[in-house]
């Protein structure tokens, strides 16, 4: 792995990306906890299934510069390289989804770069997942360096559909046969009826338990 070291954004090596991105991820997965702690203290409910984080390998970093055309250099991976910190947050339902994008978007200090609803729009493979390119301010001893951090918001079953997808589609190398692919497609639209009877399960429980405590 060949990555030239220059001064983008401030940041001149490998290690300072990692320590600024870990910083970027910490930052934003506490801020997620409290949302959640906040919302059972609220709402007596925890939309937050869990949260995963993780920053991407050099190496998949140099092949991502490559793929678009860019030099592998510190300035490049910071300038072109949205998601070197990652945040997936699990939900139970898809309702779930836009409002934890909501409380996201309230945050004062961060600022929303660009947003992908796979949602309502899933693309043609069946993935369905929410995705938001955020900055996080990091404060460092002498500057202040506005991270980027990519944040996909799913249910647990499209989750587990993604999971599954995104091995088929390493393991084969991008070259799955068409039954596959067609088989995959008809998961997703099986994954979709799940959350959606899920999510109207949910409702009735909610008016049941309403109900029940006015009596």
């Amino acid at each position: 792995m060949d990555i030239r070291e220059d001064n983008g954004e401030g940041i001149d090596s490998w290690k300072e990306v990692t320590l600024i991105y870990n910083a970027a991820l910490k930052q934003i997965e506490t801020r997620m906890e409290i949302l959640n702690e906040e919302f059972q203290h609220v709402h007596q409910y925890n939309p937050i299934e869990h949260i995963k984080a993780r920053i991407k390998t050099p190496e998949s970093i140099v092949k991502k510069l490559k793929r678009n055309g860019y030099e592998s250099t510190i300035d490049n991976m910071v300038k072109h390289v949205n998601d070197i910190a990652g945040i997936r947050v699990i939900c139970s339902f898809t309702s779930d989804i836009y409002r934890i994008a909501d409380m996201i978007s309230e945050q004062r200090d961060l600022q929303v770069l660009t947003v992908k609803d796979y949602i309502t729009f899933p693309k043609t493979s069946g993935y369905k997942s929410y995705h938001m390119i955020i900055t996080v301010p990091v404060y460092l001893s002498d500057r202040t360096v506005d991270a980027k951090v990519e944040i996909q918001i799913r249910t647990v079953a499209m989750d587990f559909w993604a999971s599954l997808e995104h091995k088929i589609h390493y393991k084969l190398e991008g070259d799955a046969p068409e039954h596959i692919r067609s088989e995959l497609v008809e998961c997703a639209k099986m994954v979709t009826d799940l959350d959606a009877r899920m999510l109207k399960l949910n409702e009735e429980l909610l008016i049941l338990s309403r109900e029940r405590e006015k009596e």
